[in-house]
């Protein structure tokens, strides 16, 4: 059988550069090469695009990929799929399908899907809209509150809106209670959130969130812990288990989801089957609203009185093999290596 030529595509300039090296390093350990022929593309932080001739994944997974074997490239935008190497004589190499491993603005948002789109290559996960809207939180708030799912209660602020810092702070409180959260609306991996109790930390928290997005959610502060759902496929949807994040610090932080400080996943979640059936519904629901393909994790709230409420989704979650989404759905018959495997399938079947 002919091997599959799949593009693997990493790094990108987003403050979750980082995080993408670690997925794919971890993901490329695990794809069949009896199967593949990789064609390894990173972005360096400044955006940049190379193709590695001398792939080392070792090298990918500590940031010293970039190197005098990387040659500079583009996608072709021609008839022929693939990539142009900027060496002068433009040599190709020939893509079958993509899977882009990347986390947080200009990977996960649209931006290289439409870019993917254009060059007419197939590749894993959600298309431009998809993406786009799912990466906004506040789109992802007023989309699904519109399908009934329920919400974690929120306000946006635009920046050029922020002006009366007080009155802002003091309406907040009066609607969603003396504790709040206030997160970027465009951002990942907890970047720009935290979690305020006076009109001080408040001022504090949205200049910290405005160095990340124009807009800042602010929503109420939960009572309860957080969960997540995986959710996989196009028409025909699996659903992983559910697992549930213990934490001993203010929020699930970076640390908390990469150094795993103070926090432990247990997975299943232990909550009552009850609540897992009603979570994975709101998952399946949240994953057709947002129209999702490929996969997505989606992340809830159980709250104090056992009511579990939408916090958010993922496009393209965590991909090491002990991060929380493999972990999910392997409960659901499928092991690292057999998700990925299928995930190049869900691509190429939607795109191809």
């Amino acid at each position: 059988m002919e091997k599959i030529r799949l593009g693997v595509i990493f790094g990108g300039k987003s403050s979750e550069y980082s995080v993408s090296l670690h997925s794919v390093s971890s993901m490329l350990r695990s794809v069949d090469p009896e199967k593949y022929e990789i064609r390894c593309i990173g972005i360096s932080p400044c955006g940049s695009w190379y193709y590695l001739t001398q792939p080392d994944y070792d090298k990918i997974e500590h940031d010293h990929w970039l190197d005098d074997t990387c040659v500079e490239m583009c996608l072709s935008m021609g008839e022929k799929k693939g990539i142009i190497l900027l060496d002068g004589a433009n040599t190709f190499i020939g893509l079958d399908v993509v899977f882009p491993v990347l986390h947080g603005k200009n990977g996960e948002d649209g931006t290289l899907q439409g870019y993917l789109e254009l060059a007419q290559i197939p590749y894993v996960g959600c298309h431009v809209l998809s993406s786009s809207c799912v990466m906004d939180k506040e789109f992802t708030h007023i989309l699904c509150e519109s399908a009934h799912i329920p919400c974690t209660p929120y306000k946006c602020i635009y920046k050029n809106e922020y002006k009366n810092e007080k009155e802002i702070y003091e309406d907040a409180v009066q609607s969603l209670g003396d504790v709040l959260f206030l997160k970027p609306c465009n951002a990942g991996s907890s970047y720009g959130i935290s979690k305020v109790r006076s009109f001080e930390e408040f001022k504090a928290g949205m200049t910290e969130a405005f160095r990340h997005d124009s807009k800042v959610l602010i929503e109420k502060n939960i009572v309860g812990f957080e969960i997540g759902c995986a959710v996989l496929g196009n028409d025909e949807l699996v659903v992983g288990e559910c697992d549930e994040i213990e934490t001993h610090k203010d929020f699930f932080d970076f640390a908390a989801k990469y150094e795993l400080d103070q926090t432990e996943i247990h997975c299943p979640a232990r909550i009552s089957k009850e609540q897992s059936d009603i979570a994975k519904e709101i998952a399946k629901k949240a994953y057709r609203v947002m129209n999702c393909e490929g996969f997505a994790r989606v992340d809830m709230f159980v709250c104090e009185n056992g009511e579990i409420v939408l916090n958010e989704l993922n496009t393209i979650p965590g991909l090491t093999a002990t991060s929380r989404y493999p972990s999910m759905i392997s409960h659901a018959g499928y092991s690292f290596s057999e998700l990925i495997d299928r995930l190049i399938q869900l691509a190429m079947e939607k795109r191809g």
